[in-house]
């Protein structure tokens, strides 16, 4: 995908909104105050730079400059980043490749997980506050739906197999089973032999 102006501002604004809205946020924000971080996606053709500032951030597609923090991963693994508890195992794993300051990356994902991530008070301005709240608590019912029927399939297919392998002989059955095979073979061979024996006389 090509970066482009409008994509950028998109961003730009989401992300203002999300992360400078919140007067409590203000200190998270200062520890990344004149600060840039810079995200290599798989699904971008071009690096994709945040500068933060005081009161909002910038999102650019093209900078020149070395930014204080280059983060390269996938966009899936990049929702992970608001969980920072997971940060150092994505690093260890190689979902996340960091060169720079890691303490920028780390302060970011701090501040996203801060954040709150209300639809409703984002789509309160246009469509009013009670329609917001309702379509909210529809979105928030029906992932739960679709969580929990995820989970039941999950649950399905674990008893599926278990029971497959409780079906399955043992490994001490089977060796069992080979043993009983060599032998009846011997016999076989044994029986053909004396046949044999007792026709040449």
């Amino acid at each position: 995908m090509t970066l482009t102006p409008l994509l950028t501002a998109g961003l730009e604004t989401a992300l203002n909104q999300i992360l400078y809205r919140d007067r409590s946020l203000k200190a998270a924000r200062q520890r990344l105050n004149g600060k840039s971080l810079a995200f290599d996606l798989d699904a971008l053709s071009q690096p994709l730079t945040l500068i933060f500032s005081e009161n909002h951030v910038d999102v650019l597609g093209e900078w020149s400059e070395q930014a204080d923090c280059s983060v390269k991963t996938r966009l899936a693994t990049l929702v992970k980043l608001r969980d920072k508890q997971q940060l150092t195992t994505l690093i260890r794993s190689g979902e996340l490749e960091v060169e720079g300051d890691l303490q920028v990356v780390q302060q970011f994902s701090t501040l996203f997980d801060l954040a709150e991530l209300d639809p409703a008070e984002y789509l309160a301005p246009w469509v009013g506050d009670i329609v917001a709240q309702g379509m909210s608590q529809f979105a928030r019912r029906s992932f739960r739906f679709l969580r929990g029927d995820m989970e039941r399939k999950q649950r399905y297919a674990a008893l599926t197999l278990t029971e497959e392998w409780r079906v399955a002989p043992c490994g001490l059955e089977l060796a069992w089973f080979a043993e009983e095979v060599d032998a009846i073979s011997r016999a076989a061979d044994a029986l053909s032999d004396r046949l044999a024996q007792l026709e040449a006389k």
